[in-house]
């Protein structure tokens, strides 16, 4: 694996593959390709909206890197994030990709990363994480196989001619016309399936049963506003326990006169997933996910099943391309 210095390319001696999405379920899907020896670059959004936070690669983009299970994602920033105070100082009121406008200015999306920078990040046996919502990298650096797994329960722009072998994981994605291969995304019995034809089941808006709770362990925005944690993940807590607030700004968080509406836990049980703090919202967003076995807190910070299994699945598509066999 190098660089070709004198037109800037990656010179691909093995797989090269780009997951668009780096949240929970994606980050298992890096996670099992990197550990299967793959080059794997990240995509994520500016202002990524990961809950289960300790499992995601994605809040990289806020803390420069991340390391999950003995894997590091780390953030490649785009050529022109090196911006002076006045350019600073001119984009505090324009709008960013995710039509917030407090996103940090370092996280503005761009159009063109340096393949050395990238090449360098995956020499350290790490998973570069590019901030590109749109897949504009995808064109540049031109991988062998790209996996959708933003998880929208729609496409937001994956085409079957992005590469060579195109996944699209859950609904939203139809094998055969935007992708090759869909993966079942949905708990039971089709979890992880391999579809070659057709799609995967449509989003039922219910939450996966776990230990016999679904709609009620997963917590939705009561209201608009910025997020301040009153509890962290891995805190065990009882029914109606307050877990954090919701402000109409954030300069309110220290005021203790300030108005704010409170975020209860709808079940007891441990804090699974917990939006990050300072996070904006409008309501109905979904913020927190409690699990109701509190004998489980390995599981806050350790990738799920259902992560590993779609994971297994992509992997079993990759290899069979990487040997020629042809599964759709």
């Amino acid at each position: 694996m190098s660089v070709n210095q004198s037109n800037n390319q990656i010179i691909k001696n093995n797989l090269l593959i780009i997951c668009r999405g780096a949240g929970d379920l994606a980050t298992g899907i890096i996670h099992r390709l990197h550990r299967a020896g793959h080059r794997v670059i990240a995509l994520e959004t500016d202002y990524p909206a990961a809950i289960r936070r300790q499992v995601s690669f994605c809040e990289a983009v806020y803390d420069g890197n991340v390391a999950v299970e003995g894997v590091t994602a780390r953030l490649v920033p785009a050529l022109n994030d090196a911006k002076t105070d006045t350019e600073i100082e001119a984009e505090t009121d324009a709008e960013t990709y995710s039509g917030l406008n407090d996103t940090p200015t370092a996280h503005i999306v761009s159009e063109k990363w340096s393949r050395q920078a990238i090449e360098a990040v995956l020499e350290a046996g790490e998973v570069p994480l590019l901030i590109d919502p749109k897949g504009e990298s995808i064109e540049l650096l031109k991988p062998d196989v790209v996996v959708d797994a933003i998880i929208a329960k729609k496409n937001l722009g994956t085409t079957i001619n992005m590469a060579p072998l195109v996944i699209g994981v859950g609904p939203g994605f139809t094998a055969g016309n935007d992708v090759h291969l869909v993966i079942e995304s949905m708990r039971g019995h089709n979890l992880a399936r391999i579809i070659t034809d057709g799609m995967a089941q449509p989003n039922t808006g219910v939450p996966g049963n776990i230990a016999g709770f679904t709609s009620e362990r997963v917590i939705h925005a009561p209201a608009a506003g910025y997020i301040h944690d009153v509890r962290k993940i891995g805190d065990i807590v009882q029914k109606g326990d307050e877990i954090a607030r919701i402000y109409p700004d954030k300069g309110s968080f220290d005021n203790e006169l300030s108005e704010y509406v409170p975020v209860n836990a709808t079940i007891t049980g441990i804090i699974r997933g917990l939006i990050r703090e300072g996070y904006y919202f409008k309501e109905g967003f979904k913020i927190a996910d409690i699990d109701p076995r509190e004998s489980e807190l390995t599981n806050c910070f350790t990738i799920s099943d259902k992560a590993r299994s779609i994971a297994g699945s992509v992997l079993e598509a990759v290899s069979a391309f990487e040997h020629g066999v042809k599964i759709y």
